[in-house]
């Protein structure tokens, strides 16, 4: 079995991030939440647990606690912030709120450079942000740094395997944080380190055919990297048995139908079924405004499509399984907030949106990975670059890029924008520096001039980020005369529009898609 790692999430802004290091490490990692059942961590038989930071105090009333059981599963522990201090505090130690609280560059030094500090300098340069500390440790730890203002910024437990650090290892304002995080994993927990894409394509495969036997299954085909990496994969590990469907729902880009279609018959061999669904989805979206809502109507109308499809294809015997293309970021950012200590960002169409009486069993071999480890898998299964690093396009399509009501005469406005957006970002050779790029259709009216006329139309945003795995993005620096172009292009040839301005927003606080 794959070495797993648990990270327990108690809130904090950087807990994703800690989970990307510990991939980058090529070590496997789940996420779970900080009230996770023994069973659920069991399940996963992990050779280590990793406590996250978290905005709580831990003597504050209802703050987060750790697992009564979690000494009991005799793995090693870290916690880091939030996670040290309530080692600290569950294991007779004591915390306080710090004389002065610590939010940014700082520098620690090693009084022993063992254990995460292994092969590490006298001094570091880490990233703290803390408002509490501990003031004095449980018996059995001893002290590995300290800083001026921390006493304890990093210490252990050796007999025990228990070690926890102040400062954020996770991130890129701690130069060394990842040499820390593979002194943990590789020497304190006894992992590998060998989670690879090839790695995981065999597991993987192993898993379907075992799961499958001799059913078939019908994979929710949109032509976006998740959902080809995703029918590539189940179709190396099942073959014929395989069928994909592609659903035209109306809010996708310019030509996309079309060259969906031609792509996956001409250049990846799929057998593939197209269904034109526009109008029936268009109803369905009628007089609806609600981002959220809109998520969940799509998401449910294309499980009725896709049931309505393997009736059609069943012939003597129904269809069993539905593959799709879910990742982590979607699965993350759409739990439920009774269930963890930071907020749910948004339902994603196919986690929150799919409807209670699924008539399916779902196969989503991808749900554990990142956009960029999705990218890692198509490569390693052969796809062609056009197909790995083409943008990401949210499954609602256009639906969630239209700000309100989703209606014919906006997709068609929002379509004619989008594609001009796309056509100067990529002429401009900045598609692969570029991570997402759209436009957005606002509910807003201005007042323009057009020759000697006044208009009163609507305005168009553009958004470009450059990230790496989509949970953070920062917003893209385009050039200004490509700007100018788009910003031209869009007010002279797209009727009903006389204003585009540029979204300089990164996430967080903002997300990538307005809606």
């Amino acid at each position: 079995m794959t070495d797993t790692i648990v990270i327990l999430d108690f809130g904090s802004q950087y807990t994703q991030l800690i989970a990307r290091r510990v991939r980058e490490l090529r070590v496997y990692c789940e996420l779970l939440p900080h009230d996770a059942s023994r069973a659920e961590i069991e399940r996963l038989q992990p050779r280590g647990i990793i406590l996250s930071g978290g905005p709580a105090s831990v003597y504050d009333r209802g703050a987060p606690q750790l697992p009564e059981f979690l000494f009991d599963l005799q793995v090693p522990i870290l916690g880091i912030c939030y996670g040290m201090q309530l080692l600290a505090q569950q294991l007779g130690g004591r915390v306080a709120g710090s004389p002065r609280r610590e939010y940014g560059h700082a520098k620690v030094w090693v009084d022993r450079a063992e254990g995460l500090l292994a092969d590490l300098p006298d001094h570091l340069h880490v990233w703290m942000s803390h408002g509490d500390q501990v003031t004095a440790l449980p018996d059995g730890f001893i002290t590995l740094a300290h800083s001026d203002t921390c006493p304890f910024a990093a210490v252990a437990d050796p007999a025990r395997k228990i070690y926890a650090l102040q400062f954020h290892p996770e991130v890129a304002h701690t130069p060394r944080g990842l040499h820390v995080l593979r002194n943990f994993l590789i020497s304190v927990c006894g992992c590998a380190g060998d989670w690879t894409p090839a790695a995981f394509i065999a597991s993987t495969r192993e898993q379907i055919r075992a799961r499958v036997g001799a059913e078939r299954v019908l994979c929710a085909l949109s032509g976006g990297v998740d959902s080809t990496v995703a029918a590539s994969l189940v179709g190396s590990a099942i073959g014929e048995q395989l069928v994909c469907v592609f659903v035209d729902h109306g809010m996708l880009r310019q030509d996309e139908a079309r060259a969906v279609v031609e792509l996956f018959q001409q250049r990846l061999g799929l057998e593939i079924v197209a269904v034109d669904a526009r109008a029936q989805f268009l109803e369905k979206l009628r007089g609806v405004s609600d981002p959220e809502a809109k998520r969940k109507i799509i998401g449910a109308e294309f499980i009725r499509v896709f049931e309505q499809t393997a009736g059609a294809l069943a012939h003597s015997k129904p269809i069993r399984f539905l593959a799709q293309g879910t990742l982590y970021p979607d699965v993350i950012e759409s739990r439920a907030p009774e269930r963890r200590a930071a907020a749910r960002i948004k339902t994603h169409h196919n986690v929150g949106g799919l409807p209670e009486d699924l008539a399916f069993e779902l196969i989503e071999p991808l749900r554990y990975l990142f956009k960029d480890e999705v990218r890692a898998v198509g490569l390693e299964l052969g796809l062609p670059d056009q197909v790995v690093y083409r943008q990401p396009f949210p499954g609602p399509g256009l639906a969630v890029r239209i700000l309100g009501e989703v209606t014919q005469d906006d997709l068609d406005t929002l379509r004619a924008a989008d594609a001009i957006v796309r056509e100067e970002i990529e002429n401009a050779g900045l598609s692969r520096e570029v991570w997402q790029y759209f436009a957005i259709l606002t509910p807003l009216k201005t007042v323009g001039v057009m020759g000697d006329g006044r208009t009163y139309e609507s305005v168009v945003a553009v958004r470009a980020v450059t990230s790496a795995d989509g949970m953070t993005a920062d917003w893209a620096r385009l050039p200004h005369d490509v700007l100018a172009r788009i910003s031209s292009r869009i007010i002279n040839t797209v009727r009903g529009v006389n204003r585009v301005v540029y979204d300089i927003t990164s996430k967080p606080p903002g997300t990538i898609e307005w809606e």
